[in-house]
């Protein structure tokens, strides 16, 4: 979703094809507005860290409520996007913008399997933070039958057998 930003421009821009519109004052001055589409998502700043078996994720973005957070888990991978809305009126003079606003996303690979129930987020002093519980080995049970054995009647036959923990 784009987000329009109009600027104030100088008369003597060079660049007057950007969709300018212009506003002449009582003092006979020209200003002239540009809209400016951000078009792109922004990704804001995250970290990712493991601390007692979980995997904490971090992200700085002020300005928001827990509501207005997307968080999905979509195999292993960890998804959180939202919208970012500007706060300060439309009809406003920028002289400098660097906060950017609009549509966000954050993405995190996540190095293991985690327990999906036990996933928890906060959202706290304009940081979102997203504990992801690290998932118990898989037990894999082998059981290894004798081939001397595939003759004998079944009362006869026992498996051996061995458990196994699953690398995750």
């Amino acid at each position: 979703m784009p987000d329009d930003t109009t600027l104030f421009d100088l008369p003597d821009d060079p660049t007057p094809d950007v969709g300018n519109a212009g506003l002449e004052t009582a003092e006979g001055v020209v200003r002239r507005w540009v809209v400016v589409r951000h078009a792109t998502v922004w990704r804001p700043p995250t970290d990712v860290f493991e601390q007692e078996g979980r995997l904490i994720v971090v992200v700085e973005i002020a300005g928001m409520h827990h509501s207005d957070f997307n968080v999905m888990l979509q195999g292993q991978r960890l998804i959180i996007s939202g919208i970012r809305q500007r706060a300060t009126p439309r009809d406003c003079a920028y002289h400098q913008l660097e906060i950017p606003y609009g549509e966000f996303r954050a993405e995190v690979s996540l190095p293991w399997p985690v327990l999906r129930d036990a996933v928890t987020a906060s959202y706290r002093d304009g940081f979102l933070r997203v504990e992801l519980p690290h998932a118990p080995a898989q037990r894999i049970q082998i059981v290894t039958l004798d081939e001397d054995a595939s003759n004998a009647s079944p009362a006869e036959v026992l498996p051996e057998e061995q458990t196994y923990d699953q690398a995750t």
